[in-house]
């Protein structure tokens, strides 16, 4: 009796890490909605003067 008691516990165990391990490893960003979510030119939300300094706003 205590042999399959034990072993419903390890399954359930087993069972509730990998849920845990699953749940929380999320979906990667693919490299092309990263590079579709980029502005084209970086510098463009930047401000400068002729010295080439950032100025403040």
């Amino acid at each position: 009796m205590w042999w399959l008691i034990l072993e419903a516990a390890g399954a359930f165990f087993i069972f509730a890490f990998i849920v845990w391990w699953t749940m929380f490893s999320g979906r990667k960003p693919d490299p092309d909605e990263i590079l579709q979510n980029q502005p084209e030119n970086p510098q463009a939300n930047t401000r400068n003067d002729d010295s080439g300094k950032p100025t403040s706003l």
